[in-house]
């Protein structure tokens, strides 16, 4: 009897432990809500070459060592390859740029027939259209002229205008957004190390989920030695961070700028919408996450964002 009354004492005391202690989720250890995140992603064989296949299965997702699921991954061909490409010339730029319309009215007028170019020209630290996103390409092309040169251009900060462009200029369609920045780079703000407008449009590009190419076209006396070298590091991150590619010659502008547009051309031709889930941000304002993006497939060279926009909480 005694035994009986003990068993019974102990199961009422492990009922009350078990009723009155909350479950682990209660107690934060819940894993938090995902939302699917979806970015541009360049794949490529060597040497600007056409890829291998590269399936769903070969593309490998991560956040710090956490390997994310991979949702879609669907070629940006068809219906699912509209894309707005915005070229954007630096006002500042000598107007010996003009040496190179040939080229460049040749490859606006190569575009498939869902890219919508948009031709504008950075200036006192805005945008000036000179042509709204048209798939009429030879329309847009005819709208290309001298910039004005350092002097005249009154461009202080190409990235200023590069902000304005993304936040005043673009209007969201859901399709691949991506930008050709003809520049030289320098900041005439801030030519230091430590640009303020730089890291802002780095920011934004990478929140709106903006593509980054740059040409690099010579500048000024500024452009030279060591605001030179800073300019062009700043191009070549801000691609890098992007997703993109800076091309250059040297420090002067490209004797022709056909063999870079050729490489651009392969790049747009070659990507891939990639899906993949993540956890919320638990900030509300949402917050940019480092990812990796990568893939075992033999001679696939993948070119994608270092960060990606993550919303927060769901309201």
């Amino acid at each position: 009897m005694l035994r009986y009354l003990h068993r019974l004492a102990s199961s009422l005391i492990l009922a009350t432990v078990l009723w009155t202690t909350p479950p682990a989720c209660g107690q934060g250890q819940m894993s938090p809500p995902t939302v699917p995140i979806t970015t541009v992603v360049t794949v490529l064989g060597p040497k600007y070459t056409p890829p291998p296949p590269v399936a769903k299965e070969d593309v490998l997702v991560y956040t710090g060592k956490t390997r994310l699921n991979v949702t879609g991954w669907v070629a940006a061909q068809g219906e699912k390859g509209r894309l707005q490409l915005a070229i954007l010339i630096d006002n500042s730029v000598s107007p010996n740029l003009g040496t190179q319309f040939n080229d460049l009215r040749s490859f606006i007028n190569s575009q498939p027939k869902n890219t919508a170019v948009g031709i504008f020209y950075a200036a006192n630290g805005t945008v000036q259209t000179a042509s709204p996103f048209d798939t009429n390409h030879d329309a847009a092309a005819k709208k290309l002229r001298l910039p004005f040169g350092p002097r005249a251009g009154d461009s202080p900060s190409v990235y200023l205008s590069l902000s304005d462009l993304i936040s005043s200029h673009w209007p969201s369609a859901g399709t691949r957004r991506e930008v050709l920045m003809i520049a030289s780079g320098v900041d005439r703000l801030n030519p230091g190390p430590s640009d303020p407008y730089f890291r802002a449009a780095v920011e934004n590009v990478k929140k709106a989920g903006v593509v980054v190419y740059t040409m690099y076209a010579g500048g000024d006396r500024l452009g030279a030695s060591f605001r030179g070298n800073i300019a062009q590091s700043n191009l070549e991150q801000i691609t890098t961070e992007s997703g993109g590619k800076s091309f250059f010659e040297g420090v002067s502008t490209p004797v022709a700028f056909a063999p870079f547009l050729s490489q651009l051309d392969m790049i747009l031709r070659n990507q891939y919408w990639l899906v993949f889930a993540t956890a919320r941000s638990r900030n509300e304002k949402g917050e940019l996450r480092s990812i990796q993006i990568r893939t075992e497939q033999h001679n696939a060279i993948i070119s994608a964002p270092k960060e990606v926009f993550v919303p927060g909480p769901r309201k």
